[in-house]
């Protein structure tokens, strides 16, 4: 039965329900995807919004080759991290973004010699800033809960639960509504790249040296992973991305008259959007975070501060009691996030009502100073805006060393804080992911606290590895002891709906420690042990402690496998793929094949052989990046590097390729799974050496060679095919795929990855026939 609270609820979203309904059936119906209504005029429409005539472009040009490449990376590094930061459930999946990419651009390869129409870029991107920047608070709260209405599926901890409560009817109906608003929004980024995948491909295959032109596409891949991570670094918001996306789109239409007027038009449109958007005060802008009650009844929100550092969206929401700012939210991508206290003395006894559910000395941010007072030396990771700091310089500590990745949280911690504990100079703020710095730091510290270190929605941008991931492993926790002193303790605090979670934290501090943690339930969960006799020595003198130790130890505690280097997923209780994976992957790869099939032209076979190589090497790339990250951090600059990296060691290979006669083919395949082996082999924590420069020397010489012999057998491939674009198309759908086998990782661990590429690699070597690559070259009528 559904009750007075669930058709509110459903009443009050479906006006932005059909909204977004209508747009994306719109965009699907211009492009020709849907057929109803059967309007005559449509394909007069889509001439009229432009079809590119390569001529007036100049023909071919090497330049242009590199201004249409570094344009689609920039917008494919653009459109995952906005997407996913607007809609949090591609923030969860964020290679679902990655992979629509590598769709629309693999189709847009196979469709090279169809006719070019820039509606299949404008009209969907259009769309999509319709949808996610339209400041309408029904829509804002739709797309915002599409998390939400899924969480009925999710078997991780990702929801905290479905957002329409009652009848289980109720909420599947809900969840099955998100998975396909989910799947057409992912329709619409992968069309998007169609049109700039038909460009690469026209270049390559036109090219009189393919080699060259190939090495001209990964050069200015290169240029546009930089351009991006400069301009998160400047903290810049989406408009000044949207904005040089639109001047470098324009100058390369420009000298197409027509298509001169539309691209013009559009990117004035798309622009506008963006800034209404982002000018309007968002739907949760009105509470603490989108809530209909506050944390006191006459606390209210002041103004939210917007902010994009190089991780995430940021709101800084000031909370107000009268006229007094008590309290500062932060927000990440419209999630709740970490919220600024003020615990200073004269502060509580002027606001009591704020601390009225805990004594002050049990607060989360005082309580690792009841076990360890006056602590002389304290590492903080996962430091946030200051509040841990700023409660060891309340305690009495002589040194505190704080470790927070964002650097825009930093900053503004410093700027807005109350205590100011970031111009203490008895504080020194470290920007760093904290598992780097732990491994790196050769100090001895009396206390080291992790501060709830929950990065909530945010991921690293190229794999499903999320910035904490590798703090809460066996392995971390032992690299935290060494850096304990003799009688040293460390804390460790997390904020954990699900008691396996409780369960699996216990389980990794005691492993690591050999010693059974002090168990809390307060606020948080917190964990306390020492390498000596320290905690039982406070407890034991300490009545007051001991009593509320033992009113909040009954913590409920369920089993879960352990996280490790190897399987680092801290939300998720067991291994094995989650289900929402398996629904949005089969969902996912039926309407790729769909898409496929309804809009391949070419009659020639398709080839296998470079799908599997697609394939394998995102494979070998994810657990490369994943293994890469244990070492250096999982920041953007390090993804950046790694990259570039595996790019470079690909332009060698086109050099090598250049330069030298036809390579057997047996000869670099012997040298891929020799590099694999050797990379499965030897685990990424034996390479911790002390000079980081010998680190990243041995890193990339054992884990990234592989991608020269890939990168050896693919352009080899590809020369002796005539670099036809649909050999270049099945490669990136081969992409797409080896994607979604990313999963995998989920149940084997990331070293399996390795096993899972190489079979792939052998797969590839079996489908390259010398008949059909022989056949192929004298139907294209090009030279070997």
């Amino acid at each position: 039965m559904v009750d007075n609270t669930t058709i509110s609820t459903a009443a009050h979203y479906l006006p932005a329900v059909v909204m977004v309904v209508f747009t994306i059936y719109a965009a699907y119906w211009v492009l020709g995807f849907a057929k109803w209504p059967n309007l005559s005029w449509r394909e007069s429409l889509l001439d009229r919004l432009g079809t590119v005539d390569l001529a007036s472009l100049g023909g071919f040009r090497l330049g242009g080759l590199a201004l249409v490449s570094l344009v689609s990376l920039y917008l494919e590094l653009l459109l995952i991290r906005w997407v996913s930061s607007e809609i949090r459930i591609f923030a969860y999946f964020k290679s679902l973004v990655l992979i629509a990419c590598f769709l629309g651009f693999g189709l847009g390869c196979y469709l090279t010699r169809s006719r070019i129409r820039l509606a299949y870029t404008l009209v969907p991107l259009l769309a999509l800033v319709l949808i996610i920047e339209l400041p309408w608070d029904a829509l804002r709260q739709l797309i915002a809960a599409l998390s939400d209405l899924i969480g009925l599926l999710s078997d991780v901890h990702v929801w905290y639960s479905s957002h329409f409560v009652g009848s289980t009817l109720v909420r599947a109906a809900a969840a099955g509504l998100a998975v396909v608003m989910v799947i057409t929004l992912f329709g619409l980024v992968a069309m998007t790249f169609v049109p700039l995948g038909q460009l690469v491909g026209w270049y390559l295959e036109n090219a009189k040296n393919g080699v060259r032109a190939y090495s001209f596409n990964v050069i200015a891949s290169i240029l546009g992973i930089w351009l991006y991570t400069i301009l998160c670094f400047l903290w810049s918001p989406p408009l000044v991305w949207f904005s040089i996306f639109a001047v470098g789109f324009v100058i390369y239409l420009w000298p197409q008259a027509n298509l001169r007027r539309v691209a013009v038009g559009s990117m004035v449109v798309l622009l506008g959007l963006l800034s209404w958007g982002t000018t309007k005060h968002q739907w949760w802008a009105r509470d603490f975070k989108g809530s209909v009650t506050m944390p006191l009844p006459n606390m209210r929100a002041g103004a939210p501060i917007k902010l994009w550092s190089p991780y995430q969206k940021l709101s800084l929401i000031p909370l107000m009691l009268g006229d007094d700012t008590v309290r500062y939210l932060v927000n990440t991508n419209d999630s709740w996030y970490q919220q600024w206290v003020d615990l200073r003395p004269e502060s509580v006894a002027k606001h009591p009502e704020l601390t009225a559910d805990l004594p002050v000395q049990y607060h989360q941010y005082n309580l690792p100073y009841r076990f360890y007072q006056n602590p002389p030396s304290v590492l903080i990771a996962g430091a946030g805006g200051g509040n841990d700091a700023a409660a060891a310089i309340r305690n009495g500590a002589g040194h505190v060393t704080a470790v927070e990745i964002d650097p825009l949280i930093r900053a503004y911690g410093e700027r807005y804080h109350f205590e100011a504990p970031y111009r203490s100079n008895k504080v020194d703020v470290v920007v760093d992911d904290a598992r780097a710095f732990i491994q790196g730091d050769h100090h001895q510290y009396d206390l080291i606290v992790f501060s709830i270190l929950d990065s909530h929605t945010t991921s690293s941008y190229y794999t499903n590895i999320r910035l904490d991931n590798y703090v809460y492993t066996i392995e971390s926790l032992q690299a935290v002891r060494k850096l304990l002193k003799p009688d040293g303790i460390f804390v460790m605090s997390f904020s954990g709906a699900r008691p396996w979670f409780a369960g699996r934290l216990h389980d990794v501090v005691a492993k690591a420690f050999d010693k059974e943690p002090v168990m809390i339930q307060s606020s948080s969960y917190f964990f306390v042990v020492g390498l000596g006799d320290r905690v039982e020595r406070t407890l034991a003198g300490d009545s007051t402690l001991r009593a509320f130790v033992a009113s909040h130890s009954n913590v409920v505690t369920e089993s879960a496998a352990p996280t490790t280097d190897d399987w680092p997923y801290l939300y998720q209780q067991n291994r094995g793929i989650p289900t929402i994976v398996w629904v949005l992957s089969l969902g996912l790869l039926a309407v790729c094949w769909g898409t496929f099939r309804k809009l391949k032209r070419s009659g020639e076979p398709f080839h296998w052989h470079f799908f599997f190589l697609g394939a394998a090497f995102m494979l070998l790339e994810v657990q490369i990046i994943s293994k890469i990250a244990l070492l250096f951090g999982t920041t953007w600059v390090v993804n950046s590097i790694v990259i570039t990296t595996l790019l470079a060691f690909i332009l060698l290979s086109n050099v090598v390729v250049g330069a030298l006669p036809p390579i057997p083919r047996l000869v670099p395949y012997v040298g891929l799974f020799v590099t694999l082996a050797l990379g499965f082999l030897i685990p990424a924590n034996a390479l911790f050496y002390e000079s980081v420069l010998l680190r990243g020397l041995v890193a990339s010489a054992l884990y990234c060679s592989p991608v020269f012999f890939a990168g050896l057998v693919f352009i080899s491939s590809f020369r002796k095919i005539g670099f036809r674009a649909e050999a270049f198309g099945a490669n990136l759908l081969g992409s797409l795929v080896g994607g979604l086998l990313e999963s995998l990782s989920y149940a084997t661990g990331i070293r399996g990855l390795v096993i899972v590429a190489a079979g792939l690699y052998v797969l590839s070597l079996l489908t390259a026939e010398p008949s059909r690559l022989q056949g192929a070259l004298k139907e294209s009528g090009q030279p070997s």
